[in-house]
């Protein structure tokens, strides 16, 4: 009886790393079906980001679709931070922290910021819409 108790957590622990997997595929398998209608999309544990023609699309990964989607066009942008930490980053980005793009929008709404669990995409994805706008 022993034993088994000392085996129980083992298969708590087991059980819950499978659920964690589940809904981790889940999530991923919804992402990919949302993600095939755009030219260029990313997906992290934080956001969602789908770009089409000069549009954007970014929201949260659920295991049925991404929720609380917002969009805005890059013809609406004037200014696009990577924010590293809570603080802009200007010249070389550092190897971690918590990143996130900054897009601010012409119209006086006050500025996006979207979410990225790699500081490295992040300043990739700024460069690339940096050409763009």
């Amino acid at each position: 009886m022993e034993r088994g108790l000392l085996w129980l957590p083992l298969l708590v622990l087991f059980f819950w790393l499978a659920w964690a997997g589940w809904n981790e595929y889940q999530k991923v398998e919804a992402y990919r079906i949302w993600a095939e209608s755009f030219e260029r999309s990313k997906y992290d544990i934080y956001a969602v980001l789908g770009q089409k023609g000069r549009e954007i699309t970014w929201g949260k990964p659920t295991r049925k679709d991404p929720k609380d989607l917002q969009t805005f066009s890059l013809d609406d942008v004037s200014k696009i931070r990577l924010i590293v930490d809570g603080k802009p980053v200007e010249g070389e980005s550092p190897n971690k922290g918590k990143a996130g793009l900054e897009f601010t929008l012409n119209n006086d709404r006050s500025p996006v910021t979207i979410p990225f669990t790699q500081v490295n995409i992040a300043a990739e994805w700024g460069k690339f819409l940096q050409e763009t706008i």
